[in-house]
Formats: C-alpha cells, sequence, structure tokens
C-alpha cells in the first residue's frame, strides 16, 4: 500500500510537471517505477495507459489556445502508428529492456536540461513540416515508443525545433496529440501481449489525472519553467543510471 501511495504521489508530480511542456509523462512514470523496482512487464502497459490520459487532457487544453497544427500532425502518425504497435506487441527481456529505457530516461534529462534556459516565449516562424522526413522520423519513433512504453515526444519535440519546423509552443501541441495517438496503439499492440494492467490503475490514473489537468493550465498559458526541467532532469538521471548499472 505505501508504494502505492508514493507512485500515486510521484505520478501526480510527473503528470503536472511534463504537462506544462505539452508532455504527458511516460518518462517521469517509468522513472519512479524503475526507482521502487516494479516489473518491466507491468512498468510499460502502466506507463501508456497513464500517458493516454494525460495526453488527451495536454491535447484538448493546447488545441483550445490554438497550439496544434493538425495537418502538421499528420505525417508523423501516417507511420508512427503501426510502428507503435508493433513495438507495444513485442516483448524485450528484462536485460535489454531496462538499459533501453535506462537510456531513454538520461535522454529526456539531458533534453530538460539543454531546454532549462529556454523561455516561455514563442516567436512568429511559420509551421512547415516536409512530408517524407516526418513520416520516417515518425515510423522510428513510433517503434521505440511501443517498444518502451513511451509516447515519443522527448524525441519529437526537440527534432521539430532543431529542425526549425515550428516555434517551441506549437512544437509542444504537435507532441502532445502525438503522444496520445502513439500511446493508445502502443497500449493495444502491448495487451495483446501481456493481456494484464494492474489492478492499482485506477488511483494512479486519477493522480495523473489531477495533475495533467493542472499541468495542462499552466503549460498552454507558459511552458514548464526552468527550476522545474532542471529537478526533473534529476530524478531521470537518478532512474536512468538505476536501469542501467542496477537494473
Amino acid at each position: 500500500m505505501n508504494d502505492i501511495v508514493v507512485l500515486a504521489l510521484a505520478f501526480f508530480g510527473a503528470a503536472l510537471l511534463y504537462a506544462s511542456v505539452g508532455h504527458a509523462g511516460a518518462s517521469g512514470y517509468l522513472a519512479a517505477m524503475a526507482l521502487l523496482g516494479v516489473a518491466p512487464a507491468t512498468m510499460r502497459p502502466t506507463a501508456l495507459a497513464l500517458n493516454i490520459l494525460v495526453a488527451s487532457i495536454v491535447t484538448i487544453r493546447f488545441h483550445l489556445a490554438g497550439h496544434i497544427r493538425w495537418r502538421a500532425l499528420v505525417p508523423f502518425v501516417i507511420a508512427s502508428i503501426p510502428m507503435a504497435f508493433v513495438g507495444g506487441a513485442l516483448v524485450l527481456p528484462g536485460s535489454v529492456y531496462k538499459p533501453l529505457v535506462g537510456l531513454i530516461l538520461l535522454l529526456a534529462a539531458f533534453q530538460l536540461l539543454r531546454t532549462a534556459a529556454s523561455s516561455a516565449a514563442t516567436d512568429e516562424r511559420p509551421t512547415a513540416i516536409p512530408f517524407i522526413p516526418a513520416a520516417i522520423a515518425g515510423a522510428g519513433i513510433g517503434l521505440l515508443s511501443g517498444l518502451t512504453g513511451t509516447g515519443g515526444g522527448i524525441f519529437l519535440t526537440p527534432l521539430i525545433l532543431f529542425a526549425g519546423w515550428a516555434e517551441a509552443r506549437v512544437a509542444a501541441g504537435i507532441s502532445a496529440a502525438f503522444i496520445l495517438v502513439n500511446s493508445v496503439s502502443g497500449l493495444l499492440g502491448n495487451v495483446s501481449s501481456v493481456r494484464a494492467l494492474p489492478t492499482e490503475l485506477p488511483i494512479w490514473l486519477l493522480a495523473v489525472a489531477v495533475g495533467g489537468l493542472i499541468g495542462a493550465e499552466l503549460g498552454a498559458r507558459r511552458l514548464g519553467t526552468p527550476a522545474l526541467r532542471r529537478a526533473l532532469a534529476v530524478v531521470l538521471v537518478v532512474a536512468g543510471l538505476k536501469l542501467i548499472f542496477l537494473g
């Protein structure tokens, strides 16, 4: 019971922090479960289920705020949806899954630290996403999302910003919708393999719903603050190193 409550609090915090930057929190949920020694077979479907709820909240809020360019989303999801299902259906051994997720958490921490100094200010850069490169990127990110139990936002957002395809808040909005469809596809593929979700899931869904609502409201108005990003990055580093070196 103690672990259930601790995870609920951790999931609430992760949902709030991630939603404030347009993400759904999968790497945060995975980090919390890794620190408490949750089995890989439970980690992936749980993270995806929580992701779906928070990504739904964030997508709706960012859409209402006018930060999602739906046409720009299409090339990414055309290829990512089937590949996320394939990745979700594959069951990796723990000796492979844990280091892989650990690397994902370290990458997520790096991205948070790299963008920690950025402000909430946006520019007037037009959204211009080339179809073929976006589809190729979507396929790769979708497969990795399904394999690890993440939604892919930690890869898609920096890609969009680095390529100069959209400004920060639009990139966050596109990523939120991308995370939603990939998480649904990945969970469907994963359930076909494990056919089970933890019985504690309703408690955790309630926790992330509250956190996601607060974070999405903050994010639609002002992207996550540098201090929050740095604090979350530290947690991700600790959890990532634990998975890689301690298992």
